[in-house]
């Protein structure tokens, strides 16, 4: 599997109000920026970003530039800077060490591959970032904070809707007083005697019984005591 981004960068007024951008797709891209830099910076910034991002991928990568600074920095020049102690060729310091510096060190163990686009040219990839990248200067030209963007995890999944959740059913109500049925629970059993203790065996089907425990629990009071109270 191979990872395909673009990178870019942009400057209003160069140097002025910056911003750098790197677009894999609309759920995968980062934008950024500063109050002021040049595009070069915003260029390099747009590939060290991207680096940092996919740092824990194991894919290759390949990165779309439209910057032939950027390429030739990283592909052709940047072996004998380092040579030189980070010196050009005519013993000029290298511009912008400190971004080629973290780049080179992103980039060690990596599978990394550039490829050079003409920008504005209708590259579907180059032309999200460079609209990020833009977007990103605008906003610090304005004093405000520009669109991050999700970057490389993506936007966050959302969260599953909560459940609905069935209702209790409702608590039975009884407007007749407990001993209303008694009808149902004793007939056939004859009145004993005053005389003689009274002493009742009652045998309830498991609805009598339920529909006794009921009543007895609406009214607060034991089963015993509900029994107490038919009798």
């Amino acid at each position: 599997m191979t990872i395909t981004a673009a990178a870019d960068g942009s400057a209003l007024g160069n140097p002025g109000p910056n911003g750098w951008a790197w677009y894999i797709d609309d759920a995968r891209w980062a934008a950024g920026g500063s109050a002021h830099g040049t595009n070069n910076q915003g260029e390099l910034r747009a590939v060290l970003e991207l680096l940092r991002a996919t740092a824990g991928a194991d894919e290759a990568l390949v990165i779309e530039c439209d910057s032939r600074y950027v390429i030739d920095s990283v592909t052709k020049w940047m072996p004998g800077w380092k040579r030189r102690g980070w010196r050009k060729s005519d013993g000029g310091a290298v511009l912008n060490r400190d971004l080629l510096e973290g780049i080179d060190e992103a980039m060690r163990g990596r599978d990394v591959t550039f490829t050079w686009v003409k920008g504005h040219a209708g590259h579907p990839l180059n032309e999200a970032a460079d609209e990020r990248a833009n977007a990103a200067a605008r906003a610090y030209q304005k004093g405000e904070e520009p669109r991050t963007g999700p970057g490389f995890a993506g936007a966050e999944p959302e969260a599953p809707a909560p459940q609905p959740v069935a209702p209790l059913p409702p608590a039975p109500q009884f407007s007749a007083p407990l001993w209303a049925e008694t009808t149902d629970l004793f007939s056939g059993f004859d009145e004993p005697e005053a005389s003689a203790p009274a002493q009742l065996t009652v045998s309830l089907t498991a609805a009598e019984h339920a529909r006794l425990r009921d009543r007895a629990d609406a009214q607060g009071i034991s089963l015993e005591e509900a029994l107490r109270r038919l009798i």
